[in-house]
C-alpha cells in the first residue's frame, strides 16, 4: 500500500452509482486498521435515509466496531437527505440546501481526533452536488487524494478510464484502485475487465495501488 504518512484524509469515489463504495471503504479502513492506523470513516452526504446513514452502518460492520460518539452525534454523516437520490435532487426535495462548511467543519473535527478520515462521496465523480457544482469540484478544492472503487461489469473499463481522465486533468492524486469482486457474475468479462484495467492503471497512474477487494459477508 502507498504511504499515507501525508494523507489525513481520503476520498473514495466509484466509476458509478452501486458500485460498493461503502464495502469497499469499510474494507480498506479494515485493512489499514489492521497496519495499527488509527481510521475513521464519514460519509459526506447520506441519501435514502432519515437521521442514520446506513453506509456508515455497513462501514461499522466491515471494522467490525460499535458505533463511536461521532457516529451517534452524526459527526460521520453530516448531511443526511431522504430521497435516495443524487444529492442535489434530494436536497430539492426535501426543500433544504447542502452545507458544505457543515462538512468540512465534521471532517476537521474527526481529523483531530484519528490519523486518518475515509471520506465516502455519493456516486461517481461528476454527481452534482448543487447546481454545476460536482463532487470532482469539492474534491479538487479541498485537495483530497482519492480512491477509486471500480468493477468488472461490461462497461466498466469505458466508466474507469473516464474517471481517470477526470482525475488528471485536475490534478487530483488517486491513491488506491480497489477492484470490488462482488460484481463478478460473468466471469470470462470480469477477469478481462480486471487484468485489463490492472495493466491501464499501472501504466497512465503508477503511483497508485491497485487491490482486489474479495466478496465480503456481513
Amino acid at each position: 500500500m502507498v504511504d499515507l504518512q501525508n494523507n489525513k484524509v481520503l476520498f473514495i469515489s466509484g466509476i458509478g452509482t452501486n458500485v460498493g463504495k461503502s464495502f469497499a471503504t469499510g474494507w480498506l479502513a479494515k485493512n489499514l486498521m489492521a497496519k495499527g492506523i488509527n481510521v475513521m470513516t464519514q460519509k459526506m452526504i447520506q441519501t435514502g435515509n432519515k437521521n442514520f446513514s446506513e453506509d456508515i452502518d455497513i462501514h461499522r460492520k466491515i471494522m467490525q466496531i460499535p458505533y463511536a460518539d461521532v457516529d451517534n452525534d452524526n459527526t460521520t454523516a453530516p448531511v443526511i437527505l431522504s430521497y435516495p437520490a443524487s444529492p442535489h435532487l434530494a436536497a430539492t426535495i426535501d426543500k433544504c440546501d447542502i452545507d458544505l462548511n457543515k462538512i468540512n467543519n465534521a471532517t476537521r473535527n474527526l481529523s483531530s481526533k484519528y490519523d486518518l478520515i475515509l471520506l465516502e462521496g455519493a456516486g461517481g465523480l461528476m454527481v452534482p452536488i448543487k447546481d454545476q457544482y460536482l463532487t470532482i469540484d469539492y474534491i479538487c478544492e479541498n485537495n483530497y487524494p482519492v480512491v477509486l472503487v471500480i468493477n468488472g461489469i461490461l462497461g466498466s473499463i469505458n466508466h474507469a478510464i473516464l474517471s481517470l481522465e477526470a482525475l488528471q486533468s485536475r490534478n487530483i492524486s488517486l491513491k488506491y484502485i480497489i477492484y470490488n469482486s462482488y460484481f463478478d457474475e460473468d466471469a470470462i468479462i470480469a477477469e478481462d475487465t480486471r487484468n485489463y484495467l490492472k495493466k491501464y492503471f499501472s501504466i497512465k497512474s503508477p503511483e497508485s495501488d491497485f487491490l482486489i477487494m474479495p466478496k465480503l459477508d456481513i
